[in-house]
């Protein structure tokens, strides 16, 4: 374990990420301040009054201040301050996470893509108990949006757990509008009876974001953790965490919160939190080395009928058009790509049935050097 691992650092992001290791983060989840910007409380019609957030640090530019932009200037400052200071923690293959309302994520979502960050989806939180309107002059707030983003629009590598989500979606692929509730009952942490943070998110949101964008053993970290949800859910679900928060108060519920949560057995993790690793990578050649396929040997075109001749460099040729299964594949068709294992077929030498090159692929990938079909 790394010195930074699983590890709650008390103090003010902007100054705390630059002296983190770089490139340390495999995800970032950020719950930002929101800039609510209310000005008066609220009450409800029964004349009680309603738990807003009102902390000082979801406070910028001055209540008081003549001119409205001045929250704006100065939350965009501080929004693309912190940014730029994730970009040094996140690695050239990680994600980042950032959760906001229509007061914020426009402007968060801009500076993101100013500084580089390439946006991979919105993803809608949908609550399904919001809390009401209670004056009756606007729609009900009921959803906070969730920017998903690597770090360059020409980062090749990231995770993404396709077929792990599913399971949140009846078996189907995972959509980005998320219904769950939110943080009520027992696991909102209260002191005294009190709420102990204004805006405690529901771990089955963390357990989402992290299950989605990491694998087992994976860093996370939150650099606004709160009352540390992130490392929590992190921990059940086995990946390390890193936490910082400048709040003394939520800083010991924290600790204590992290502590009491028992992880998750390893092999029940890496079965249904991670996808399995991707297959063996099979180049067209090998089907040749293998025996196989040989030189002169005949492709069909499962869809057109072409017909394509196999050489002894692993390229084929139709009419004139050579080189790999995909490129002469897209050639053929008129697309722009191709996935050549599965729009050729190929008589199998030892049987004489008809099949896709992906079923030779397939053999070779399950065979120890004498691949039979």
């Amino acid at each position: 374990m790394a010195v930074h691992d699983n590890r709650l650092i008390e103090g003010d992001c902007i100054e705390l990420m630059p002296g983190l290791p770089a490139g340390i983060a495999d995800c970032i989840f950020a719950d930002p301040p929101y800039n609510l910007q209310l000005e008066a409380e609220l009450w409800r019609p029964n004349m009680t009054k309603v738990d807003a957030v009102d902390d000082h640090w979801d406070r910028f530019g001055g209540r008081a201040s003549a001119n409205p932009h001045d929250s704006f200037e100065a939350y965009d400052r501080f929004t693309e301050k912190w940014l730029s200071a994730a970009r040094h923690v996140l690695s050239d293959s990680g994600t980042i996470w950032v959760i906001g309302t229509y007061h914020n994520i426009y402007r968060v979502g801009r500076i993101m893509m100013d500084l580089g960050y390439w946006i991979l989806n919105d993803v809608l939180w949908i609550k399904t108990n919001p809390m009401p309107n209670f004056r009756g002059v606007r729609f009900t707030n009921a959803h906070e949006t969730l920017l998903w983003a690597k770090k360059s629009k020409s980062q090749k590598r990231y995770t993404f757990n396709h077929h792990s989500m599913k399971r949140y979606n009846s078996g189907k692929q995972m959509r980005s509008d998320w219904e769950l509730p939110l943080c009520t009952g027992a696991e909102r942490l209260t002191v005294n009876g009190e709420k102990a943070h204004t805006t405690q998110k529901p771990e089955a949101l963390l357990e989402r974001v992290i299950v989605s964008s990491t694998r087992v053993g994976d860093l996370v970290l939150d650099p606004f953790f709160g009352t540390g949800t992130t490392g929590a859910v992190a921990r059940r679900l086995g990946r390390r965490w890193i936490g910082l928060e400048q709040e003394k108060r939520y800083v010991e519920l924290a600790r204590n919160r992290i502590e009491a949560v028992e992880p998750m057995p390893n092999e029940w993790l890496k079965a249904h939190t991670q996808d399995p690793p991707a297959p063996p990578r099979v180049p067209f050649k090998r089907l040749l080395e293998e025996g196989l396929l040989q030189e002169g040997d005949r492709l069909t075109h499962v869809r057109l009928g072409v017909e394509a001749t196999v050489h002894d460099d692993g390229s084929i040729s139709v009419d004139g058009m050579r080189g790999s299964i995909h490129q002469v594949g897209a050639q053929v068709a008129g697309t722009p790509s191709c996935n050549g294992w599965r729009q050729w077929t190929c008589t199998c030498r030892d049987k004489g049935s008809v099949v896709l090159l992906d079923e030779l692929r397939k053999a070779v990938r399950g065979g120890d050097g004498s691949a039979q079909t």
